[in-house]
């Protein structure tokens, strides 16, 4: 008899960046005040550390 493969589990997505890998943060000027702007900037996603899979030993 055969034996039984098991098939490749597909990887879940990051919560917080979708599976992107990377999320948007504001961008502040000033260095008093620190005023938002309406311009966004790339970040590197801290819960998957940029790969875009939730991490297997995570929440």
């Amino acid at each position: 008899m055969a034996t039984c493969k098991n098939a490749k589990r597909k990887p879940v997505p990051c919560p917080d960046c979708g599976g992107k890998g990377e999320t948007s943060e504001t961008v502040r000027v000033g260095a008093r005040k620190g005023r938002a702007t309406d311009n966004r900037q790339a970040a590197l996603c801290l819960t998957c550390l940029g790969i875009g899979e939730a991490l297997a030993g995570g929440e």
